[in-house]
């Protein structure tokens, strides 16, 4: 009637069913309070969901590791990097977002599932060395900060491991390289920015006005709608990202911090809005007419289809991309010589341990005068839309 294979602490059965598709059970024994081994069984999913028993056992490594918690370490089978993954993305990386915003734990992902399991899938937790890690980073053909974010991704998975006393102590000791760029990003000058929006079609010049005048994600531009523009108080509320057209969470708790909204850049909003189908209180601020208003436009579409067309025309040599104006707007910042605490707080970096530490709670009017100098060097002329 079914077959079965023994699994540590527990097997796995493809039990048939009277009706719809058969199933594979997971059972296994534990002991209760008064001491007794009770039985328990679980459905783990239909063979339609897991065809084979492979793919069923690999689906149960994150709930046997659970059961195994409470269990000695001796009596349990050394855990697998493949294990502590599985287990580590369906309780750090849930696919509701409620642990992380959705942008990270795509990119979590990813590192996870293209970098670090086909290499240390297959190892056991205390057979992973750091020389190896080490010379395996190194060799990767990855820009600096990408083998960073992999190097911080193993050092989650591993203290993930010691918070589930799985280990005693991590066994590798990453070394902590600070994440130098192979190659400086490119910055827009003044005149550059001026070139560049003199040739954008609406809605794309405001977006990229908006941007490198403030200094916004992409994630976080495209999910504006103008209920979050206060135009009486002159702040931009944020508290929401998209990305890939997901509404999600915003990065960090600094980024959710109101920005400062320029009189120059109010301005250019409320002529955007004006001109605008989609200018009620819930509407994006840059919602697509193709959609008919219901998603933001398509960073990517704009920017391949649009934006670098237009730096072409503008003779700009310089690669450009949705963050170059985030990078462009710290530089200004800079160049303005505005206070340090100012420039961290305008681009609501999370992490700024000396900044900090040394100086204090940039005021408001602070922010918005630094960004008001921004505003008057770059604001664009008018211009036609953009039917894209």
């Amino acid at each position: 009637m079914f077959r079965r294979t023994t699994y540590q602490n527990g097997c796995l059965s493809r039990e048939e069913r009277k009706k719809g598709p058969s199933v594979w059970v997971f059972r296994w024994r534990e002991t209760a309070t008064d001491g007794r081994r009770v039985n328990r069984k679980v459905v783990v999913g239909t063979v339609k969901e897991y065809r084979t028993e492979a793919a069923a056992l690999k689906a149960v490594d994150a709930l046997r590791i659970d059961i195994n918690k409470e269990t000695p370490q001796a009596a349990i089978r050394p855990l697998t990097v493949e294990q502590l993954v599985a287990h580590y993305k369906e309780k750090e990386l849930p696919e509701d977002g409620s642990k992380k915003a959705y942008s990270t734990t795509r990119v979590c992902l990813s590192n996870l599932n293209t970098w670090v399991l086909p290499r240390w899938g297959s190892y056991r937790l205390t057979d992973v060395r750091t020389t190896a890690v080490e010379d395996w980073l190194g060799s990767l053909p990855l820009a600096a900060a990408t083998k960073a974010k992999i190097r911080n991704i193993m050092h989650a998975l591993f203290n993930h491991a010691i918070r589930y006393e799985w280990l005693e102590r991590n066994p590798i000791t990453l070394v902590r390289q600070s994440a130098k760029r192979q190659r400086t990003p490119d910055v827009l000058e003044v005149g550059e920015i001026k070139a560049l929006l003199a040739e954008l079609p609406e809605p794309v010049k405001t977006m990229v006005f908006l941007a490198a005048s403030t200094g916004l994600r992409i994630s976080e531009l495209l999910g504006l709608k103008w209920a979050d523009i206060d135009f009486d108080a002159l702040e931009i509320h944020l508290s929401r990202a998209i990305v890939d057209q997901v509404v999600g969470n915003m990065k960090t708790e600094a980024s959710r911090k109101p920005l400062p909204l320029a009189l120059g850049l109010a301005e250019v909003l409320l002529d955007w809005r004006a001109r605008s189908p989609y200018n009620q209180p819930e509407d994006w601020l840059f919602a697509s007419p193709r959609m008919n208003g219901t998603q933001p436009y398509s960073p990517d579409a704009l920017l391949s289809k649009v934006i670098r067309p237009a730096v072409k025309r503008a003779g700009i040599s310089k690669r450009v991309g949705w963050h170059t104006f985030r990078h462009t707007f710290a530089t200004l910042l800079k160049a303005n010589g505005e206070d340090v605490k100012v420039v961290q707080e305008a681009l609501r970096h999370a992490n700024s341990r000396m900044t900090l530490e040394v100086y204090t709670q940039a005021m408001t009017p602070a922010k918005r005068q630094a960004q008001s100098k921004v505003v008057q060097m770059i604001r664009p002329e008018a211009s036609g839309a953009v039917g894209t």
